[in-house]
């Protein structure tokens, strides 16, 4: 059976979808790292043991991983949904169970308050903040890379990253205020401020998201050949290679997350002594600069392909990650905010732009968001306990930055491997993505949807 071939976006829906998949992965990103900087600067006092500030440290970051360690199974479920009812729903659905998670963090009581009981139901609302990220940029990707123009892949799937860039530099601008705060206010009330706004972000970005249309790939696949029963299975049968590319690749958001989280609990530690607020604006300029690189680097993947672009990034950020730590290390706050601009906002930025589409070309419209979801939520759930292990690896002071340094360009050699192992795929027509032959494209596992 040959692969129909792709009629052409209706007018404005590229722009119209990947408008949509900005505007939801900012606001849902929004909520997932409001977390982050709560985690590295409030949680240790308000839900751990205060006389021993070093394992409070541990474990609240460690609480920043949990959410990675549940977005795999958040993946295998919310993945096998989207590939058999369509991209729309799921993008609704992760987007609501954000809002409430969040709003709920807002709510808890405090270990003063409840004991033990604290930090327990912290790790439930972040399990479920995980859920939802694990569907979140599987569905958005499918949805504009199955919307675009075929020659400007990359450049519309970049929208969903630079949404998840402006959703964080959203949440460092919120905390920026609440972390000025005085002590007392802050540990009693401030933090839970940006959380309880997480109901504006749900009402809204519900609206966006509910208006959207399913994409023509998806209803062409269901019309013509039906929906696959057990999309995980077909994956595992025709793309086990492509996931275990997918799952090195993403490994690379360990940059991210040591950023976000580690390297600011450590600039503003006893040892460096950097004020919070000074750092968290190194977070929001850096965050800046990637919003408008994202998409540069994008299009420059749709002129000379997805490899080089994301070689660069990869390969990059192993050295001026590097660099960045040891500009915090030195107590120079204008070098550290230069480095982290170029490692973050420049450097990091070409992985972080062309992934969407790298990743989502490898698979066919039938497996494409179980593809995507797996694969990355495997890798991020590496990347999100990469903020705890490099605390461990900091040593009892927590200021041994260059082995976190070494440690950060370590997790940045499998990305590397997997993007020189995998094809080119720039050039390839949407209809052909991810179909290696003619009998490949007829597998009989399918179901009239």
């Amino acid at each position: 059976m040959s692969v129909p071939a792709a009629s052409p976006a209706p007018p404005g829906q590229p722009r119209k979808a990947a408008t949509a998949a900005w505007i939801g992965s900012a606001l849902e990103y929004y909520d997932f790292f409001i977390y982050g900087s709560a985690a590295a600067l409030i949680f240790p006092e308000v839900f751990f043991d205060e006389s021993d500030p070093a394992t409070a440290t541990l474990l609240s970051l460690a609480t920043f991983g949990v959410a990675y360690a549940a977005r795999p199974v958040g993946a295998l479920f919310l993945g096998h949904f989207g590939d058999r009812l369509g991209r729309k729903k799921i993008m609704v659905f992760t987007l609501i169970l954000m809002g409430v998670s969040t709003f709920l963090i807002g709510c808890l009581p405090t270990r003063d308050q409840v004991g033990t009981l604290a930090p327990v139901l912290l790790v439930l609302c972040r399990v479920l903040q995980g859920i939802s990220a694990a569907g979140e940029q599987a569905s958005a990707n499918s949805m504009t890379l199955e919307h675009a123009p075929p020659h400007r892949r990359g450049f519309f799937t970049s929208f969903t990253l630079s949404g998840t860039q402006g959703g964080q530099l959203l949440a460092t601008l919120v905390f920026i205020p609440v972390a000025a705060l005085p002590e007392e206010q802050l540990l009693s009330w401030g933090w839970r401020v940006p959380f309880w706004m997480s109901v504006a972000v749900a009402v809204v970005g519900f609206v966006i998201r509910r208006k959207l249309e399913e994409t023509p790939a998806f209803e062409r696949q269901a019309a013509a050949e039906g929906v696959a029963k057990l999309p995980l299975a077909v994956l595992l049968r025709e793309h086990w290679a492509d996931v275990l590319r997918v799952i090195a690749g993403a490994l690379v958001a360990s940059v991210s997350t040591i950023f976000t989280v580690w390297a600011l609990s450590y600039a503003t530690s006893d040892s460096v002594g950097m004020s919070r607020s000074a750092m968290l604006w190194v977070g929001a300029l850096a965050n800046l600069v990637a919003l408008a690189a994202i998409p540069l680097w994008a299009t420059l993947s749709d002129r000379i392909g997805r490899r080089p672009v994301y070689l660069i990034g990869a390969a990059g950020s192993a050295v001026t990650m590097f660099l960045y730590l040891w500009a915090i290390s030195t107590g120079s706050y204008p070098l550290t905010l230069l480095l982290g601009i170029v490692a973050f906002g420049v450097v990091y930025s070409a992985a972080n732009g062309v992934w969407p589409a790298f990743y989502g070309e490898m698979f066919s419209t039938r497996v494409r968001l179980s593809g995507m979801a797996i694969g990355t939520q495997i890798g991020f759930a590496v990347a999100g306990f990469a903020v705890t292990f490099a605390a461990q690896i900091a040593g009892p002071n927590g200021d041994d930055w260059s082995a976190v340094g070494l440690f950060t360009a370590a997790l940045c050699v499998p990305p590397v491997i997997a993007a020189l192992s995998a094809r080119e795929t720039a050039k390839v027509p949407t209809e052909r993505l991810g179909v290696r032959s003619q009998r490949e494209a007829a597998q009989p596992e399918t179901v009239t949807a």
